[in-house]
């Protein structure tokens, strides 16, 4: 847990030397307590006094990385129980179980239906991150199916494997990808740490007891493994969120460092409804990555959107450029939409001027990602902010005309933007469902 100023106080020498470039030690402490300077900037610390400030100065939760390059996923660093109090930092990894029973050819196809799960919503590409082959007891088959895999898919990858020499034959042919070894516990935690430490590999920590769990932890690191995930296996859906809370808390709450760590959750459910209800739910509390098995792009439209929509910060809403974008073939007779630079609003006006096949201006105002109503209520979205955007826009040098459309949530304005812009303004439906017949027939 971070040290305040006074507890950093109390570590340093107070000899007020200046060395450091500051009047006071207690001015340097300040300053370490907002990480502005480094400790080393203090010659006369001591290595305790140093151990603890460098033990106080770690995440709560550890960063573990899977993968390399571009597809490399990172989950932990997190630092608050509740999004409200600040944001969550790292979006839960999102993977999909492959049986190493399939042929080569239906790895392909599987691989193939994963490879295509990429959406773009509100402006953000929303990929999946993570491949998982699961271990069913041939060896031969599963060295098979990771090289299928290392083959056909540049995502992070995970082995699920519990058989030693399996997986020694695995990380031979995959270690340049740095996959997760799933899973490590108290019986085989000799075995595999040594596994691990030769590949350079992260690896998950699993026991269905938090105690057990947290005495394994320490077990891997006196091993030298510190790269861990904390699973605590196969559980009913409300005792699964029972213990991510717990780890969450004992980390967060008590600086429990040996519960530190991301946390792994599994939805391998037969029905694919139970399956995405159980994934969205670890995904809210609070699991770094979720493993399942369905592959349907409804299903991973609906948890990937989930995702983007809990990963956001709170504070500061999904913007885009304020500007003048042009949709299809404009000319100087085009339409001139006007609305706000939220992102979701934006885009859902894009997404019916692009249905009504009518070539549109549409000139997007900084609301500071306010949406119309509440930019409105707020007196971000005013007749002297769309004026002013009109003329920082240039908007007449791009049509022929002065006709300007806004949404009817705010014809209250009509009048006032009238005088203000010199423009005529035409009220234009209140949804944005509406615009495809409203341009059609304007």
């Amino acid at each position: 847990m971070a040290l305040s100023g006074l507890d950093i106080y109390k570590l340093l020498p107070k000899t007020n030397c200046r060395e450091c470039g500051f009047v006071t030690c207690l001015a340097f402490a300040m300053q370490l307590a907002k990480k502005a300077v480094s400790i080393d900037k203090c010659p006369f610390l001591s290595i305790e006094a140093k151990s603890a400030l460098e033990a106080s100065s770690q995440p709560p939760i550890k960063l573990i990385t899977i993968g390399q390059g571009d597809n490399k996923l990172e989950t932990g660093n997190e630092t608050v129980l509740f999004r409200h109090e600040e944001k969550f930092y790292r979006p839960t990894g999102i993977g999909f179980i492959i049986e190493d029973s399939l042929s080569i050819a239906g790895i392909k196809n599987k691989l193939e239906a994963i490879n295509k799960l990429k959406f773009e919503r509100v402006g953000q590409e929303l990929n999946v991150n993570l491949a998982a082959i699961r271990y069913g007891g041939d060896k031969k088959k599963f060295i098979e199916a990771v090289q299928a895999v290392l083959d056909n898919t540049q995502l992070s990858l995970v082995l699920m494997c519990d058989q030693p020499q399996a997986l020694r034959e695995a990380l031979k042919i995959s270690s340049a990808r740095r996959p997760l070894i799933y899973r490590v516990t108290a019986e085989t935690a000799a075995e595999f740490s040594k596994l691990a430490q030769e590949f350079k590999v992260p690896v998950v920590a699993s026991s269905p007891d938090l105690e057990k769990l947290s005495a394994l932890t320490k077990e891997l690191n006196n091993q030298g493994i510190h790269d861990i995930i904390l699973d605590t296996g196969a559980k009913p859906v409300k005792d699964k969120i029972w213990d991510l809370t717990q780890i969450r808390r004992q980390a967060l709450k008590k600086s429990n460092r040996s519960l530190g760590y991301p946390a792994l959750a599994i939805a391998d459910m037969d029905d694919p409804i139970e399956e995405a209800m159980a994934a969205a739910t670890y995904i809210s509390k609070y699991a770094g990555i979720v493993l399942l098995r369905g592959t349907e792009p409804w299903e991973a439209l609906s948890l990937l959107t989930l995702r983007q929509n809990i990963y956001t910060d709170p504070q500061k809403p999904l913007q885009i450029e304020p500007k003048l974008y042009s949709v299809g073939a404009v000319s100087d007779k085009s339409p001139v939409l006007v609305t706000t630079n939220f992102s979701l609003t934006y885009y859902t006006v894009l997404g019916e001027v692009e249905a009504s096949k009518v070539p549109t201006y549409i000139m997007s105002v900084d609301t500071e990602g306010m949406s119309v109503l509440t930019a409105w209520a707020a007196e971000k979205f005013t007749p002297e902010k769309i004026t002013e955007s009109i003329n920082k826009f240039s908007v007449t040098d791009s049509v022929s005309h002065k006709r300007l459309i806004i949404p009817g949530y705010v014809a209250v304005m009509s009048g006032d933007l009238e005088d203000k812009s010199g423009w005529q303004v035409v009220v234009g439906p209140k949804e944005a469902s509406g615009l495809p017949s409203f341009l059609k027939n304007s």
